[in-house]
């Protein structure tokens, strides 16, 4: 049975008198990963969700190759088949009206995708062909590949997973409370159900992924809260003409702010235009007329006048939430309920989902009810995944700050930034190895953003010429100081704090 055919009485008739080994709360993208995964494990899972019916948002749209690759480690890769998902091959940035296409790397380049035991079996860690999902472009090609999909779709081909594994009772009912014994140990959640009312279900370890509105974070720390400093506004274009097909696209210049552009289906394209507030303007339409339209590409105009007219604008907010050691017995916070960074990067999904594959290779053969052996490896585990989600998150927030350029050193930065893009060879295979999420090397990554802002010094040398030079001299320090002030902190965050 599948979610797409729900019966009531079947997600409402959870045992709640026995203990399962592991409780998932949310079945989000990353709830249905975990639970399969510990389920293919031999694990008992519980898996609660408030809603099974298909979401319809604009985030978790577009998988870099690193979760495609964590997908595939899972064995659960196809499900990208079957959804009119359209492959993603790079990006192409625009600045000013100048553009650079920007492949994505080459396999050879990266380790071997890693097949996790019990997980990958009788071929799920290959796509399967269908409309738009060729096995030749994903298996076959010598480049990685990313996805861009609608979202609800996705999902509910993880949810369907979820239902196919024999192990995995779903529950359809709101976690209003994460249980805990006399020692703060967590020992389960009180379920809120329809028909049933309120009851207690107990587990040997809970995992909370109920995502970016999380209620339950707070339980790691009651400081472990996101910052939120911008927002995306997005909208539906259909029959868009791409500039650069099976790319993402990245609007730049100095009189606006972001755009983003990706195709999620053959008919539909998703735009998200950033606003530098978490604050919306009050005439959203408006906004988009005057500060947004006018450097929207030629090949794009006809669709966003369009969505312009029908005014279906939707907004998300821009968070940024370093992680926390999973120090409570019994609990272990995963996904954006544990993680955020900026969406200008794509990487949320990425980051999440080698999480996962990092979790079950610590703690997916372990005995759950050894609860003090699993915690020592909870706490190993986020020291371990520190290599590649520290990049994609200082990544993340470096290049917004970079791409937003409210002030002077900004837009130096940004201006380098594309002109270094423009120099091709390293300049593009390094970055675009940290954006796919394929290259876990935070100190490389310093080095690389810090060539970045040298390049950045010199380009505005030579803009000054030979009678600037004292000028440039003094912004080449504040440019570097710049640099230094948007990247260094959350490095930090991330590695150490």
């Amino acid at each position: 049975m599948t979610t797409s055919e729900i019966n009531g009485d079947l997600l409402t008739s959870a045992d709640a008198s026995i203990t399962y080994d592991a409780i998932v709360v949310g079945c989000g993208v990353i709830g249905p990963c975990v639970a399969v995964g510990l389920a293919r494990k031999g694990k008992k899972v519980l898996i609660v969700e408030r809603d099974w019916s298909m979401p319809d948002r604009i985030v978790g749209e577009l998988m870099q190759p690193g979760g495609v690759r964590a997908l595939k480690s899972l064995g659960m890769v196809q499900s990208i088949n079957n959804i009119e998902a359209v492959p993603v091959t790079g990006y192409t940035v625009f600045y000013n009206g100048e553009k650079v296409v920007i492949p994505y790397p080459f396999k050879a380049d990266s380790k071997p995708v890693e097949k996790l035991t019990d997980l990958v079996r009788q071929g799920n860690d290959k796509v399967l062909e269908d409309a738009t999902v060729h096995v030749k472009d994903f298996e076959d090609d010598e480049r990685e590949r990313g996805v861009a999909f609608v979202h609800g779709r996705f999902l509910q081909n993880l949810r369907d997973m979820v239902a196919a594994e024999p192990k995995v009772t779903r529950l359809q009912g709101n976690v209003i409370e994460v249980l805990k014994n006399p020692k703060n140990e967590v020992v389960g959640a009180k379920v809120d159900i329809a028909g049933r009312g309120k009851e207690d279900f107990h587990a040997h370890i809970t995992f909370v992924c109920d995502g970016i509105f999380s209620r339950f974070r707070r339980e790691l720390s009651p400081d472990h809260v996101p910052e939120v400093g911008s927002s995306f506004v997005g909208m539906s274009l259909f029959h868009a003409k791409m500039p650069s097909p099976n790319h993402g696209h990245v609007i730049l210049g100095t009189k606006h702010m972001p755009i983003l552009v990706y195709q999620i289906s053959p008919s539909e394209t998703r735009i998200l235009c950033a606003y530098n507030s978490r604050k919306l303007p009050t005439d959203i339409k408006s906004w988009l007329v005057k500060d947004v339209q006018p450097f929207v590409p030629k090949s794009l105009r006809a669709s966003f006048d369009e969505a312009l007219k029908a005014g279906k604008f939707r907004s998300m907010p821009n968070s940024f939430l370093s992680g926390r050691q999973n120090d409570v017995t019994g609990l272990c916070v995963i996904g954006d309920a544990l993680n955020m960074r900026h969406p200008l990067t794509g990487g949320g999904m990425t980051v999440g989902l080698n999480d996962v594959v990092l979790l079950m290779k610590k703690i997916g053969d372990l005995d759950f009810s050894d609860r003090e052996t699993v915690l020592d490896e909870l706490l190993d585990y986020h020291f371990e995944r520190k290599s590649y989600d520290s990049v994609i998150n200082v990544l993340s927030i470096a290049l917004y700050s970079l791409f937003a350029a409210d002030n002077a050193d900004l837009r130096a930065l940004q201006r380098g930034c594309f002109r270094y893009f423009q120099r091709g060879g390293d300049c593009v295979k390094l970055p675009v190895q940290f954006l796919s999420g394929v290259l876990p090397r935070p100190l490389l990554l310093t080095k690389v953003f810090f060539a970045v802002a040298l390049y950045a010094v010199y380009v505005n040398f030579e803009d000054k010429g030979a009678l600037g030079f004292p000028v440039a001299l003094l912004q080449g320090f504040s440019i570097v100081f710049t640099a230094a002030r948007v990247f260094t902190p959350y490095l930090y965050a991330e590695l150490i704090g």
